[in-house]
């Protein structure tokens, strides 16, 4: 497997400050593919001295023509499809057709929407006697997840760079190559030099120092809760912007007009998609108590079919620590119908898709977010119980809802505390904004309202 020894600084990749290195290993067989290097105050503090630099002459160039570089970056990005969709396989375990589709895919589909976006926004709009004009606000920290690492730098990267600002990428340690290989596609694509910059490292180094250094404007991080806190507790301290996409326990509400079979299939799909390591996934499934066993039933079955589909979690750690909550689960009293916390093979850090019944809301698995594939299903009486049931979580990210009627599933999503929430079944939109309510972050990422994360106001008055 291809990888730097360097970091992408100033547009080109150059050595290290230190010579620590960070293994890169495949979580299906356990196995070491490449070495980057494990970066240091050093390398951010010249990363951020490119992007301050760079800044000026970016921010000055006109939208349309920085939209023109982002749909280069697009078709770059696409016509290394393979590519990447094979690297994000090797360190992350993800199906290849789901690294193609989705790992790829998506994220293509977002850098294309920037594209565009970035000719068509009004950066200048006149308001009675004054013009107001929205401006970049500065050098940007993007601290990315492993989860999709991709989909995460493009959904941080592109509006960045529509709005005007310039870049210090800091890339999961357990994903770092899809980084670099996004690096080679930005070079590609013809981003000017400290536009975009790229330090590889752990968090409480190179993330740290990003996220604390002087000469940045603005932190945008996705990842935990707990580390997202940190972040915004040093970021207040400086007076400094953040925009936080953090935790989830997202609700998906079945209510008893809806298709049961089709919600609960696709709640299951849902909750095993990237072996469970989504944020937004529907790990808690409510339904209504007419109809629970028969949801159970079709959900235990439903996840079964998936034991050999799913790939592995990302490591060894992540995978311990779903294991330990699926044992959390049995310990608390809700019952098991599907997998459990056995290991099914013995190499890789595989986790069996597993789904409890019988839980109650004030358990642990039915409050904390697990990141792998399990599923709750939890009981209801009536929408006014389901509505506090849903709600009842520090989470506010994401969610779904299902009924007969369009109308009658939006009544009910409007009464959730969620960012986002898909009406029986609803298609990803890269134009909606996504982000959470509550502890589920700060902010809004895709399309306009991710754009104007990105920049500041100016009034001129005449």
């Amino acid at each position: 497997m291809k990888a730097h020894d360097g970091m992408y600084i100033d547009g080109a990749w150059r050595p290290a400050a230190g010579t620590d290195t960070i293994e890169v290993v495949n979580p299906a067989d356990e196995q070491v593919i490449a070495r980057v290097p494990a970066g240091t105050a050093e390398d951010v503090d010249a990363a951020v001295r490119a992007a301050r630099a760079a800044l000026p002459a970016w921010a000055a160039t006109p939208p349309a023509a920085r939209g023109a570089v982002l749909g280069a970056l697009r078709d770059a990005l696409a016509g290394r499809l393979d590519e990447i969709a094979g690297t994000v396989t090797a360190e992350l375990g993800s199906p290849l057709a789901f690294s193609q589709k989705v790992q790829v895919g998506m994220p293509v589909m977002v850098a294309g929407s920037y594209a565009e976006l970035a000719a068509a926004y009004p950066f200048e709009e006149k308001v009675g006697n004054s013009t107001v004009y929205q401006e970049p606000v500065g050098v940007v920290a993007a601290i990315t997840p492993w989860n999709y690492p991709l989909h995460q730098i493009v959904a941080k990267v592109a509006p960045a760079l529509a709005a005007g600002c310039t870049v210090v990428l800091k890339p999961a340690e357990d994903t770092p190559l899809t980084a670099q290989l996004f690096a080679e596609a930005a070079h590609e694509a013809g981003v000017p030099a400290g536009v975009l910059n790229l330090v590889t490292g752990l968090g409480p180094v190179a993330g740290q120092a990003l996220a604390e250094h002087a000469g940045v404007d603005l932190v945008s991080f996705t990842g935990s809760t707990a580390v997202g806190r940190r972040i915004g507790a040093t970021a207040g301290a400086a007076v400094k912007r953040v925009a936080l996409e953090l935790g989830g326990k997202s609700a998906n509400v079945i209510l008893p007009s809806a298709d049961l079979a089709k919600a609960v299939n696709v709640g299951v799909a849902n909750v095993m998609s990237n072996s469970g390591q989504t944020c937004s996934a529907w790990t808690r499934m409510l339904v209504h108590t007419s109809q629970y066993e028969e949801a159970v039933e079709l959900a235990a079955a439903a996840a079964a079919k998936y034991g050999d589909r799913i790939g592995p979690l990302v490591n060894a750690g992540q995978q311990e620590r779903v294991r330990g909550y699926i044992e959390k689960g049995i310990a608390e009293g809700a019952r098991l119908v599907a997998g459990g916390p056995e290991a099914p093979r013995e190499r890789g850090y595989y986790v069996s898709p597993t789904v409890f019944a019988d839980v109650t809301p004030e358990m642990t698995i039915a409050q904390e977010e697990i990141f792998g594939p399990v599923l709750s299903i939890l009981r209801y009486e009536d929408e006014d119980d389901a509505v506090r049931i849903a709600n009842g979580t520090v989470y506010g990210l994401a969610g779904a809802v299902w009924a007969g009627e369009e109308a009658e599933a939006v009544a009910f999503a409007r009464r959730l505390e969620t960012g986002q929430v898909d009406i029986n079944g609803g298609r990803f939109n890269p134009l909606a904004p996504f982000g959470g309510y509550k502890q589920s972050g700060v902010g809004r990422e895709l399309g306009a309202h991710g754009l104007s994360e990105y920049l500041q106001t100016k009034s001129l008055q005449f």
